[in-house]
């Protein structure tokens, strides 16, 4: 059957079907790869490069991801080849990431070529995060996102669990030859591709994509009829009249100078710089702390770093899901930045008992509790970033334009941290450099909690307390007690 004749009910349905599978697999993918992380261990313990070494490596990769992470977004909002510049990125950082093992060299030995190796992969992953949710806007419109982009995250989360855990696995067995763990990319990516294919063209519309189509009060269905793009790109960045649109009647697209003038949207990219900028490093030095001196065991530990921290971002996810659109964005937001003082307080405190103790069993393994907390902030911040970026640029006809810009915030404050965490680490050592990172991390929270709005819509807001009254009704007709949010709602 094809798309154009499949019943539009049924067609959205199965769209947003596939679109979960999508998920699942690009997980381990879609900002870089979470094996970044892996990778840095990979080097640092198996190809002795030094923490400086590594970072300047991850550094010049998120450089790269923040150059492009604008410039992709606005190509996400013009483009019809969604799926195909998506598959093309994904191919790419795949291949990048096995040459990473098959090219390093002991001791950094050919780093300026590694380095070339990151930059290239930075800027191929830019087209990930706008790609993947400018398709899922296309498909569910704008206020069936924070249903849908909790549901992504959700899988994202717990592809990226199995994956790596997969991989830690390899590791442990392998060490310290652990190069042919990376093998779990190129699986990933196949499995990534196979589902993606499954997206018809007539299943995203490219307006609502675009955030342009924002007065329906519940999730769309596509109309494939019309579903084309309105416009090409007028490179008229602000200088003159609104880019003209096809017929008096629809809606316009704000030139990108009018979306940089917004201050919620210049606020918002300031919460997600400083954010990333404590945050990017705590867990590499985390997986560190553990992995250094302990040989294989320290491979496999600094792994369940990221499956522990995978896992309960899928609950995090969930959650932001479930209540955002009833309680709002604000409270949830708050809660995922405090995390992370909090967790750099315990890793300062629990590095001072280690320094005077020494090495101790129970210790790594309440070190490697303290990533139950890097699963709430990260994951309510991966989730709500995007939900909070969608409101702000709802009506805008810029919504990849935006999330680009506020992913692009997100990688450069993660690749500053990138190094200055590692810089702190071999420097001043691990337990000041958490001391300081959660310092810094307090920024973003009383920048959010002082001057940011909610920015959740009262049409979504109607739309999500509709549909939690429904899941109550349909509970009570089976005998089962009502969830406690619905009697607010």
């Amino acid at each position: 059957m094809s798309s154009n004749s499949e019943d539009p009910v049924l067609r959205n349905a199965r769209a947003k079907g596939v679109l979960t599978r999508v998920a699942l697999f690009l997980g381990e993918l879609r900002d870089g790869l979470t094996m970044i992380n892996m990778q840095s261990a990979f080097l640092i313990t198996s190809k002795n490069y030094t923490e400086k070494q590594a970072g300047i490596m991850f550094f010049v990769f998120g450089l790269a991801q923040f150059l492009a992470q604008t410039p992709a977004g606005y190509l996400m909002d013009y483009s019809e080849k969604k799926v195909e510049l998506l598959s093309a990125a994904a191919i790419s950082t795949t291949l990048l990431t096995v040459a990473t093992a098959v090219f390093a060299q002991d001791y950094g030995g050919n780093l300026i070529f590694m380095v070339f190796l990151k930059a290239v992969q930075g800027a191929v992953t830019a087209l990930i995060p706008t790609g993947l949710n400018s398709i899922t806007q296309g498909i569910v419109g704008s206020t069936g996102m924070t249903s849908q982009v909790s549901m992504n995250e959700k899988m994202n989360h717990l592809g990226t669990a199995i994956i790596v855990l997969i991989g830690s696995l390899l590791a442990y067995a392998l060490y310290p030859n652990i190069g042919l763990l990376f093998v779990v990319s190129p699986i990933a990516c196949a499995g990534m591709l196979y589902y993606l294919r499954q997206i018809q063209p007539g299943d995203i519309d490219h307006n609502a994509a675009r955030g342009l189509d924002t007065s329906k009060q519940s999730e769309r269905v596509v109309d494939s009829s019309n579903n084309a793009i309105q416009g090409q790109p007028s490179f008229n960045f602000g200088f003159g009249s609104e880019e003209p649109s096809n017929d008096n009647n629809s809606s316009r697209a704000e030139t990108p100078l009018q979306v940089l003038k917004d201050p919620i949207l210049l606020l918002f990219i300031l919460i997600c710089f400083t954010f990333h900028l404590s945050n990017g490093t705590v867990l590499p030095l985390v997986m560190q702390t553990l992995a250094i001196a302990n040989g294989g065991t320290g491979i496999l530990m600094s792994g369940f770093c990221i499956i522990i921290a995978q896992t309960f971002m899928v609950l995090s996810a969930h959650i932001c899901g479930k209540y955002s659109g009833i309680y709002g964005r604000k409270g949830l937001f708050l809660l995922g930045l405090m995390s992370v003082p909090i967790r750099c307080a315990i890793l300062t405190a629990l590095l001072r008992i280690k320094d005077s103790v020494g090495e101790s069993t129970i210790l790594d393994m309440i070190i490697l509790s303290t990533q139950v907390l890097d699963g709430v902030g990260a994951g309510i911040f991966g989730t709500m970033y995007v939900l909070v970026t969608s409101d702000i640029g709802g009506g805008t006809g810029r919504f990849s334009l935006t999330l680009g810009l506020t992913t692009a915030a997100m990688s450069i404050g993660g690749t500053v941290s990138g190094y200055l965490g590692q810089a702190l680490a071999e420097d001043i050592g691990y337990r000041q450099a958490f001391m300081i990172l959660g310092g810094m991390s307090l920024i973003p929270a009383v920048l959010y909690l002082i001057f940011m709005p909610e920015t959740l819509s009262d049409a979504e807001s109607s739309t999500s307390a509709s549909n939690g009254m429904n899941e109550i009704a349909e509970e009570n007709e089976e005998g089962e007690p009502s969830a406690p949010y619905g009697r607010l709602a």
